[in-house]
């Protein structure tokens, strides 16, 4: 192992080297040679055609992470899982066709680097099966610029697979606590672990160069061997960040609370305002369940964990994020993916295994398109694209499913009051389509694998049965012509039972959620 400044770093990356990326917004984020490769590029032009493959959000929504390599010429193909949340520049890269870029699910990409470290021939999964990622449709493919197939369809033991072949990589960049003299890397300062050792290994495995980013560098005989994340023996380099460049997330340089080094009392949470939000994430918590083991998405997804605080029952579930948190709380959007005071945090590549075979009983996700066959897209609206995050493989793979968001969005006003809803201005945009954009969850594949969907808004909720769409329930002081069925662009089958959403929903204090849970634990 050796110490080298940022700058002799950034020199070490060739043309046309692939280079594999850990970070989760900024956690276990090489933030230092990334800066230095961008400053080298803008100086010389060099290096060039570069692919660069992350499996999360790399960055901070703004100039950090995967916005330093976004520069036309420096970049030649983005192999990801997220892009606007990661890099706006990226994400207009991508829409003027300036670098081939392909959308791969999260969880994929994170357990790809095990079969490169292994020399496997690549990853064998059922995530992405008749998505968008399915060569049969996209292939992940997410512009014009983009026309060779990296993924493809296999048959193995009388099913279908995905098969995302493995490819060699150059370069790793990747991010621990401290070094010692021999290059044994730890975490203990970084609140996610993300697939910093698979990545070395798949790196070094490949031939290529380990370059790691720490805090300082210490004394050998230093480091608990238990805590050693990184062994020396897959290091090549070691660069010593400025704290400036060694952020925790995307917005906070350390919470000890996010690393498991502390506890600290929660208190009380702030109580969300009665509104159209906290009717979606109540009757979403509605699904809760003792004991339910859940995932929540961004945005109103979140929501649900704050509503089960308020109805003094989050002690009876076990929130989890994708990152590889258990336990705890998880933090807002600035600090997505971390939580506060989890009970264990595990590898991201971990989590997957464990997402990947069943073991969510629950997700609430958001929607921003659906459409009458249950078919969702969130990840790429008009040619503006999102990225499919762990949306893919959680959708495919938990066993019950709450799609939850408003029911129209773009100036939506609505007033809550005494049990009923009020739809004072419609949104501009209707989310109820006659086809998605872009097939990210597919209700068709659902009802093949005989998963329980549902879909919340604060004026509908829906369920899918038999790969089709049906109306189950309505708000209180909603008209369902004008105000459901007119605001959607296809007919939708009306449930014979048809009920209005519980109106306790609709007031100031719910308190309804313990009772319920206690009478569905009752019946199982």
């Amino acid at each position: 192992m050796k110490i080298i400044t940022k700058e002799e770093a950034a020199l070490l990356i060739k043309d046309n080297d692939a280079i594999a990326i850990s970070g989760f917004e900024l956690a276990c984020a090489n933030e230092e040679v990334a800066l230095a490769l961008e400053e080298r590029f803008i100086k010389t032009g060099s290096p060039q055609a570069l692919t660069v493959i992350h499996s999360s959000c790399w960055g901070d929504r703004k100039e950090k992470g995967m916005s330093h390599l976004s520069h036309k010429g420096l970049l030649k193909r983005w192999i990801g899982g997220i892009v606007k949340a990661s890099s706006p520049k990226l994400s207009e890269m991508i829409q003027a066709n300036d670098c081939e870029a392909y959308n791969f699910p999260q969880g994929v990409l994170a357990q790809l680097y095990r079969e490169i470290a292994a020399k496997r021939p690549g990853l064998i999964t059922k995530i992405g099966l008749e998505t968008y990622i399915d060569p049969r449709q996209e292939g992940g493919k997410m512009n014009e610029a983009t026309t060779e197939d990296l993924v493809e369809i296999i048959q193995l033991l009388g099913e279908e697979w995905m098969f995302y072949p493995a490819f060699p990589l150059q370069v790793g960049l990747i991010r621990g606590t401290f070094a010692d003299e021999n290059g044994n890397v730890t975490l203990e300062k970084e609140g996610l672990h993300m697939e910093v050792l698979p990545i070395a290994q798949a790196v070094h495995n490949s031939g290529g160069k380990v370059i790691v980013q720490v805090e300082r560098v210490v004394k050998n005989g230093t480091l608990h061997p238990k805590d050693v994340k990184v062994p020396g023996i897959l290091v090549d380099y070691v660069v010593v960040s400025e704290p400036e460049n060694h952020f925790q997330t995307g917005t906070t340089a350390y919470n000890p609370a996010f690393s498991g080094e502390v506890k600290i009392p929660l208190g009380s949470v702030p109580k969300l305002p009665l509104d159209n939000r906290k009717v979606i994430a109540r009757r979403a918590a509605m699904e809760l369940q003792k004991g339910t083991v859940l995932n929540l998405g961004v945005g109103i997804p979140v929501n649900v964990s704050i509503v089960a605080a308020e109805e003094a029952i989050d002690d009876q579930i076990i929130l989890t994020t994708e990152a590889g948190t258990i336990g705890g709380i998880p933090a807002g959007l600035e600090d997505f993916g971390h939580a506060y005071n989890s009970e264990m945090i595990i590898d991201h590549h971990e989590q997957f295994d464990f997402y990947d075979g069943g073991g969510l009983d629950l997700s609430v996700l958001g929607l921003a398109e659906v459409d009458q066959m249950g078919n969702v897209n969130v990840s790429k609206l008009g040619s503006q694209v999102i990225g499919c995050g762990g949306f893919i493989n959680i959708s495919q793979t938990a066993k019950k499913l709450v799609f939850a968001g408003t029911f129209t969005a773009g100036g939506l006003k609505t007033v809550v009051e005494n049990g009923r809803l009020t739809i004072l201005q419609e949104g501009k945009h209707k989310k109820f389509v006659k086809a998605v954009n872009q097939i990210t969850f597919n209700g068709h594949y659902a009802t093949k694998t005989k998963q329980e969907v549902l879909f919340v808004t604060e004026r509908a909720v829906f369920v899918l049965q038999d790969g089709q769409l049906i109306l189950s329930e309505i708000a209180p002081g909603v008209d369902l012509k004008k105000d459901v069925l007119d605001q959607m662009d296809f007919e939708v089958q009306i449930s014979g039972a048809l009920k209005e959403m519980p109106a306790e929903l609709f007031m100031e204090n719910w308190g309804q959620l313990a009772k319920l849970m206690e009478e569905d634990h009752g019946t199982n």
